[in-house]
């Protein structure tokens, strides 16, 4: 005879919990978190240095040379001042003029967190990117130079410059970070808070 009893009608249910943490660590682990923010940063470069070396190739026309080359350069510019500095190594940069016509340099330096910025392989080719390039550069100043070709000197020199004032922005923010603590906090890209250095805001220029 079966007895009575109470009958439990709960069941074991797996629960699955936020998928947050597997994320973050995922994120931690992964080498390469803007693998497109990556391939930008040394893809203008290298495309504008390669345009350089083969451009005779495929056109005898000087100016068609020089509008390609310093079309990729310019490109370069924008996305390493404004996009692959800060999502790769979390530093941002630019040019402001005051109130009495003064150019001055701004640095801002992201909050380090677990979740910002980019990864230490990251970090490596932005670097290697930024600093291996105008060496190239410079090697081409002291060919063309030694061969007299002005035309050629003058779109060096651009180049020159154009890589350089990057290298220079980021050198500032990188040793700006390591010398006194911010005074002020700004943010922007929807909320990715930075320290904004205006103790190290450069002298005219």
């Amino acid at each position: 005879m079966k007895q009575g009893g109470l009958v439990d009608d709960t069941e074991d249910v797996e629960l699955e919990f936020s998928t947050e943490e597997e994320e973050q660590r995922a994120l931690r682990g992964a080498k390469i978190r803007h693998p497109l923010a990556s391939f930008l940063h040394l893809f203008f470069r290298v495309a504008a240095i390669v345009t350089y070396l083969l451009c005779d190739w495929f056109t005898k026309s000087f100016t068609s040379c020089f509008i390609m080359i310093i079309t990729l350069l310019s490109c370069d510019f924008w996305s390493v001042k404004n996009v692959t500095g800060r999502l790769l190594v979390g530093l941002r940069w630019w040019n402001q003029i005051d109130e009495d016509g003064r150019s001055l340099w701004v640095f801002e330096d992201r909050k380090s967190s677990p979740q910002a910025g980019g990864t230490e392989v990251e970090a490596r080719i932005f670097w290697s990117g930024l600093i291996i390039c105008p060496l190239i550069w410079t090697g081409f100043f002291f060919t063309t130079l030694f061969c007299l070709n002005i035309h050629w000197l003058v779109l060096v020199v651009a180049s020159i410059s154009l890589q350089v004032a990057n290298l220079y922005g980021y050198l500032r923010c990188k040793n700006g970070r390591q010398e006194a603590p911010p005074t002020s906090t700004s943010s922007f890209l929807q909320g990715q808070h930075f320290l904004h250095r205006p103790d190290i805001i450069s002298r005219m220029l």
